[in-house]
């Protein structure tokens, strides 16, 4: 049985931000999701990690994302560029909620807008 759970604060400069699109709010199933978690230093990104929900099997957790985005400026290019590699790295299926191409094309559009987000924060 699990009695607590300690977790640390947050670095400084640190932000996080998880989104997910669903196609109505009384259906709690996601079509897609993107989580992610970034740290700055002095204008650029000190650590980055970035995960996909909803398009393959299981979570999938981008490593080579985060790892790439690490010592980049913050900017709309290297936002732009992770985002790529989020919808490069999706296995969607076709089914009810989406074709694979829509379901790759929302990882894109939810990983940047998470950036985006995490970032704001951050600062």
């Amino acid at each position: 049985m699990l009695v607590s759970l300690h977790l640390p604060p947050p670095e400084p400069h640190s932000g996080a931000r998880y989104l997910r699109f669903i196609p109505r709010n009384e259906m709690d199933i996601a079509v897609a999701g993107a989580g992610v978690s970034v740290t700055l230093d002095n204008g650029a990104f000190r650590s980055a990690r970035i995960a996909l929900s909803s398009v393959a099997p299981t979570p999938l957790f981008l490593r080579e994302a985060g790892e790439w985005l690490a010592g980049k400026p913050v900017n709309a290019e290297s936002i732009h560029a992770a985002a790529e590699m989020a919808k490069a790295a999706a296995k969607p299926i076709t089914d009810m909620r989406g074709t694979a191409d829509y379901r790759k094309h929302l990882c894109a559009v939810l990983t940047r807008r998470a950036l985006e987000s995490a970032v704001e924060e951050a600062r």
